[in-house]
This record gives structure tokens, C-alpha cells and sequence, in this order.
């Protein structure tokens, strides 16, 4: 028994959410009492722990045939109580095919894992739905972004095991295509690690350089909640959301953000949380780590003085 994680790698090296999905499996594993292994198409270069290096000529470029064909012999071969993949857009390309290879389904997009079930958002986060799997097999399952921490994994390195799964080039139906890409941006949240957001508490467009200038203090990317962007006080690429980017920073601090569920689904992941708001009540400081309950057009001038003075 044990847990198996499906990596991904692409053209840059392992994809970001490849380790939190390791993050999970390895708690998963521990709370279960058994393994974490992870398995990969290419080189597995930078995955901890034991990993199977799945290879064959006709894995080289992706198609989900090729990958459906492989990664069911490394399941069969390992045959874990449970499948874990990062939700990208490849694995919804291929895994619920390969969940169906098992006679189970994918349960898609979970933000926890607890003893016996898997947690879903439902509504763009206004619902938990509580998810457990019946039968025999494997239970197959992706993994948010930004669920869980890569920091949180245990990096410590191990053994890589070749494995050859048998393909014949008549199972592959598809013709490879370039990776999906997202629309080029010309901010990308995820990859910052200290992000200061505004919401509508700054009251006017006039206001956010107010904030501007204590994210320029702090060296950190300037986000925003929806009704900012959809205002067009901010691009739409610096929204963080359910709608916008999902991020996980060192440090979110959001100012004069209420911390409606649509925002937070965007911003749970993020180490440590800071928030001010002169609304005591807002929801936001029930996930903060820190709190100032005040008014942001006076916290905010006095804070970013306290930064520059830190910074000399």
C-alpha cells in the first residue's frame, strides 16, 4: 500500500504545483502509515523521495493516450490506495481517462485531504463538499493550486527506479500539439513572493498609489481583489481570485479587502497573511495571521515609512 503521485514536468523543469502535490501525498502518507512515491514521464530531476522515471520514445512528446497507456501500467505495477496529481491542464486532459482504465473517477480540484474524504469547493468556494470513495481500486484525485506548500514537503532525495511501460505507436489515436498555454501575462502573481492587494476600502482610483508605494517599499507585486479590475483602476492580470490568479506567497498583505470567498480561493495559500481593515467584522481577519483593525489611509503612509526606515 502507499500513496502515488503523478508529476509533471514541462519545457522550464518540474511544474510548481508538482511539489505541493508531493506536499500532499506525503501527508496523506503519513497519516495513512504507508509510502509516498512519485512517479514521472522524463527526468525526474528535483522530485524527493523514491520515484519511478517512466520512459519510453513515444512518451517524448505529450498525448493523453500515450500518458493514459503508460501511467496505468506504473499504477498497476505500484498499486497505491491512492493516485494524486496536480490539477494543470494536462493532467484534466488525461487523468479521468485514466481513472476510467480502473473503473473509478477523478475527483477533481480537492483543497484538503482528511481521513476517508476529499475536500471540494463547489460555487467558486462558497460550499465544502466532503467527498469519500466506495469500492475497490485505487482512488484518483487532483490536487488545487496552492492547497498545499511545497515548503511543507519533505525534500529529502532518493532513489530513481527506470520503469518501461510497453507502448505500441497503434494505441497513440492523437498527433502531439504544442503544451496549452494561458494567455501571455505581463505580471505572473504565482511566481511572487511578497504581494501587497488592494480592495475597494481604497474608495477611488485616485488612492492606489498609496499602495503602490508600500509595495514598492517591501519589493513586492501589486495585486488586487475583482471589483478593482473591474473597475479598470488595475489590469486584470493583477486580480487574485477564483476569477483571477490563485497565488501562494511568502507574505499577502491585503489592504481595505473585506475577504469575500471568491478572493480568498485565490489567496489561501499564501505563508502568512496580513490584513488591514477598519472593519473589525470583515472576514478577512478570520484567516489573517496578523490583523490592524484601523484606517487603511493612515496604517498604510505609516507603514511604509516604518519600511523604508527598516530598509535605511
Amino acid at each position: 500500500m502507499s500513496v502515488l503521485v503523478i508529476a509533471e514536468r514541462t519545457p522550464q523543469g518540474l511544474h510548481k504545483m508538482s511539489f505541493e502535490t508531493v506536499a500532499a501525498g506525503q501527508a496523506m502518507a503519513k497519516a495513512l502509515g504507508v509510502e509516498c512515491v512519485a512517479a514521472i514521464a522524463g527526468d525526474p530531476a528535483g522530485l524527493p523521495g523514491k520515484v519511478y522515471r517512466v520512459e519510453h520514445p513515444l512518451l517524448a512528446d505529450y498525448t493523453a493516450d500515450g500518458y493514459t497507456a503508460a501511467f496505468e501500467q506504473i499504477v498497476r505495477h505500484v498499486a497505491p490506495t491512492v493516485v494524486l496529481f496536480p490539477h494543470t491542464y494536462q493532467v484534466r486532459d488525461f487523468a479521468p481517462k485514466l481513472a476510467t482504465r480502473f473503473g473509478r473517477v477523478l475527483i477533481s480540484d480537492v483543497v484538503k485531504i482528511e481521513p476517508g474524504k476529499f475536500v471540494r469547493q463547489l460555487f467558486q468556494g462558497k460550499l465544502n463538499a466532503d467527498v469519500s470513495a466506495s469500492g475497490e481500486g485505487p482512488v484518483f484525485a487532483s490536487v488545487q493550486a496552492g492547497a498545499y506548500r511545497a515548503d511543507d514537503l519533505d525534500a529529502t532525495p532518493g532513489d530513481v527506479t527506470p520503469f518501461a511501460p510497453k507502448l505500441d505507436a497503434a494505441q497513440i489515436r492523437q498527433k502531439p500539439e504544442p503544451p496549452f498555454r494561458e494567455s501571455a501575462r505581463a505580471v505572473d502573481l504565482t511566481a511572487a513572493d511578497i504581494i501587497v492587494s488592494v480592495g475597494r476600502g481604497i474608495k477611488e482610483k485616485e488612492n492606489i498609489p498609496i499602495v503602490e508605494e508600500l509595495a514598492k517599499a517591501m519589493g513586492a507585486e501589486l495585486a488586487a481583489s475583482r471589483p478593482i479590475c473591474d473597475n479598470g483602476w488595475l489590469p486584470m492580470e493583477r486580480q487574485v481570485g477564483s476569477s483571477g490568479q490563485t497565488v501562494s506567497p511568502k507574505v499577502y498583505l491585503a489592504v481595505g479587502i473585506s475577504g469575500a470567498i471568491q478572493h480568498l480561493v485565490g489567496m489561501k495559500g499564501a505563508k502568512t497573511i496580513v490584513a488591514i481593515n477598519k472593519d473589525a467584522n470583515a472576514p478577512i481577519f478570520e484567516v489573517a495571521d496578523y490583523g490592524i483593525c484601523g484606517d487603511l489611509f493612515e496604517v498604510v503612509p505609516a507603514l511604509t515609512e516604518a519600511v523604508k526606515k527598516a530598509k535605511g
